[in-house]
């Protein structure tokens, strides 16, 4: 994997879209003071993820966006992309297998628009900073910024507190993948020990209402044996029943069957006896006299009723006077009579005066009324004895009629009972039906009914099932009805609650069950994530110790060429937890070693450096001078990448402050380091620039756009001469 290219497009003074193409194992960016040549040293920073607005030389997003000059308007985006070649498939992707996805070109890109939106993409796709720093520590390029190393940071590894040193060997070590891991596995670890907390607290809120169920489900569990009696005899009564009510309906369509035939059978024999009827009549007197002699009779009872009902009315009247206004006595007789019709008509007390709609009785009138009424009634009755003796007249000229015409007439008579007969075993045998179908309604209700109780159909089949069914006497059927009843007024009383508390019970149960299993998972998954915590700190401690011994190797080797001789090393040391003081307006971490001996892995554990420079009696970076300081910086940010080669190594003017002896010294080390990782030089150093292979020169016009050009290494020589 290698750096391939650089875009900045309107980042800070790099207006226009510019390109550096990196197919050199070292290039130099030259140019004078304020051209701009170090804002591609911040561009390669920012685009890799740097957070910090001091690191940047800006205060806010917008201060990266070219703001115009010289005539030149401002834009209002700025972007800046580093390009990969990553055929050998160094990049990690998270989430994916080696290798990732099989990009052959990896494009991290970063833009910023004057809003304040931040975005960051990789081949096109917008991700999080998070998946870009994870993507990045992969190949040694980590947060820490330990490969860009811009003037004045030389010695940024001296300045820095015991933890933060730690942090950057760390980074140089390509060990950061190690430090997200165990932070992801610290949140995961959190997340399960707030879950465990959770179900736990959940298995305490259910444990007393299971508690209670519990003993709602050993009464319930009675009244579910009362239910499975109950449905083990109901669906052998219903069964029974059922079969029953169909034999008896089987046995009514036989009934109907053979009445109905017989009854068409008798049609046809009433139609053939009418018929001999018909012709016997033929001799007889004329009917029509018999007819009238009927409907006379019938005129003369219709007023006869008219005049009793009048009678009656009449009498009625008369009973509501007084009886002095109209009876007298016969001095013949000595018995009481009617003043005005000399009738015996009473020996009651009459009392009352007036008729019902109070008016005064003429008692005169009404008697002689009465009196014509009841004349009337005697005629009636004479006429209808003189109609009464011609209609028997006439019965007596029938019985004389011939003994054919009442042979026939016999026979129409009996066919006609017959008929009657029958239609009436029709009709009993209807009525029977009507009886079943009502019986039919009442064993499907009471099956519902049961069905409801016991929560299943019990007219599915019968208990018996399997066995050769018999059908029970009515006698039998009898004593289960009653033993039915009994259990369903016992269910019914119990008002269904066993159902409900069972299955309430066996819900919550298997919520409590999956809840500890839950807890169980949950408690399997912590000691899990403990221990690959634990084995994560463990690699970490194992790798960070033998990375620091081979950085301490070339440390000294670089040292000892920077400085003709000495001594230096990397230490491991434990400091104590850090105590927050007040420097001027900020609030900082005060670190202080700790003389106690290391222990445990996971501590507290910081970096220290020593020094021992040749023929001086000088030990300890605190008196090192400025130069001795960034000579023994290079050294160890030489170490570092020669330990584990990062793909780039970007130097801003750290060689600003070396002599010509030590200028050399530092060129020949550029050319050893440039053999595994690439190196991109800001300087003004001319032994440094001799080095190059590719000279980016960067200038700056009236406008205040920068602009560059480039020189392969053949004309790097003549050009630094």
């Amino acid at each position: 994997m290698k750096l391939k290219r650089l875009e900045i497009n309107g980042f800070k003074s790099f207006a226009k879209k510019t390109a550096l193409v990196f197919d050199a194992p070292i290039i130099s960016i030259v140019g004078p003071n304020g051209s701009g040549k170090s804002n591609v040293a911040e561009a390669i920073r920012w685009v890799l993820g740097e957070q910090s607005m001091k690191s940047l030389r800006g205060k806010r997003g917008e201060d990266f966006i070219f703001n115009g000059a010289g005539g030149a308007g401002r834009i209002n985006r700025a972007s800046v992309s580093i390009i990969f070649d990553n055929t050998d498939g160094s990049f990690k992707f998270p989430g994916e297998e080696a290798g990732g996805v099989g990009w052959q070109e990896v494009n991290i890109t970063r833009e910023v628009f004057r809003d304040g939106a931040n975005n960051y993409l990789i081949n096109s796709s917008v991700v999080r900073l998070r998946y870009v720093l994870e993507v990045l520590s992969a190949v040694s390029l980590g947060s820490t910024g330990h490969h860009i190393i811009s003037q004045g940071e030389a010695d940024r590894m001296l300045n820095s507190n015991l933890r933060e040193r730690r942090e950057i060997l760390e980074d140089a070590l390509g060990l950061k993948i190690f430090q997200f891991k165990i932070s992801e596995s610290e949140k995961r670890l959190e997340k399960t020990e707030e879950n465990i907390k959770q179900v736990e607290s959940l298995r305490r809120e259910i444990a007393p209402h299971l508690k209670f169920l519990k003993k709602q489900v050993e009464e319930a569990e009675k009244l579910n044996a009362i239910r499975t009696e109950l449905e083990n005899i109901a669906k052998d009564y219903f069964a029974s029943e059922e079969a029953h009510l169909s034999s008896a309906k089987l046995a009514f369509a036989d009934e109907f069957k053979t009445y109905n035939h017989k009854l068409v059978k008798l049609a046809s024999e009433i139609k053939e006896a009418e018929t001999n009827v018909h012709k016997a009549d033929k001799g007889r007197n004329d009917k029509g006299a018999k007819h009238d002699l009927e409907a006379k009779l019938l005129v003369l009872r219709k007023e006869k009723d008219e005049v009793m009902r009048a009678l009656g009315k009449l009498e009625g009247r008369l009973e509501a006077v007084k009886v002095e206004d109209f009876v007298i006595r016969d001095k013949s007789t000595g018995q009481d009579k009617c003043r005005y019709c000399g009738q015996p008509v009473l020996h009651q007390d009459f009392v009352g005066q007036g008729d019902a709609e109070g008016s005064t009785f003429d008692t005169e009138h009404l008697c002689i009324e009465k009196k014509n009424l009841e004349t009337k009634y005697q005629n009636l009755g004479q006429e209808e004895r003189r109609v009464l003796g011609e209609m028997e007249n006439l019965h007596k000229a029938e019985l004389d009629t011939s003994e054919d015409a009442r042979v026939a007439e016999r026979v129409l008579y009996d066919l006609r009972a017959k008929r009657t007969g029958f239609e009436g075993k029709l009709a009993t045998t209807m009525a029977r039906e009507s009886g079943l179908r009502s019986e039919y309604e009442t064993m499907a209700r009471e099956s519902h009914e049961v069905s409801v109780l016991v929560g299943t159909n019990i007219l599915s089949r019968p208990n018996s099932e399997g066995s050769i069914f018999r059908q029970p006497s009515r006698e039998e059927q009898g004593e289960r009805r009653k033993k039915l009843e009994r259990l369903k007024i016992k269910l019914e009383d119990a008002g269904g609650v066993g159902t409900e508390v069972i299955k309430e019970y066996e819900d919550t149960s298997k919520r409590d069950e999956y809840l500890v299993k839950e807890l169980a998972d949950l408690e399997t998954s912590k000691k899990t994530l403990r221990d690959l915590l634990k084995d994560i700190r463990k690699t970490l401690e194992n790798k960070f110790k033998d990375g620091l011994q081979a950085v301490n190797k070339e440390f000294e080797k670089f040292f000892t060429i920077l400085f003709n001789g000495g001594n230096a090393s990397l230490h491991i040391v434990k400091f104590r937890k850090p105590k927050q003081v007040i420097v001027g307006r900020d609030i900082v971490d005060m670190i202080q070693e700790d003389d106690s001996e290391v222990g445990e892995i996971g501590e507290e554990l910081g970096i220290d450096i020593n020094v021992s420079l040749p023929r001086k009696k000088i030990k300890g970076l605190d008196m090192l001078s400025g130069g001795e300081r960034a000579l023994t910086s290079i050294a160890l940010l030489f170490a570092m990448s020669r330990v584990n080669p990062p793909p780039f190594l970007v130097l801003d003017e750290t060689d600003a402050a070396l002599d010509e002896a030590n200028s050399r010294k530092y060129g020949e080390m550029l050319k050893t380091l440039s053999s595994r990782s690439q190196l991109i030089v800001v300087t003004h150093n001319r032994e440094t620039m001799s080095h190059a292979d590719i000279l980016y020169g960067v200038t700056i016009g009236s406008d205040g756009i920068s602009k560059l050009l480039s020189i392969r290494f053949d004309d790097a020589n003549v050009y630094a001469k």
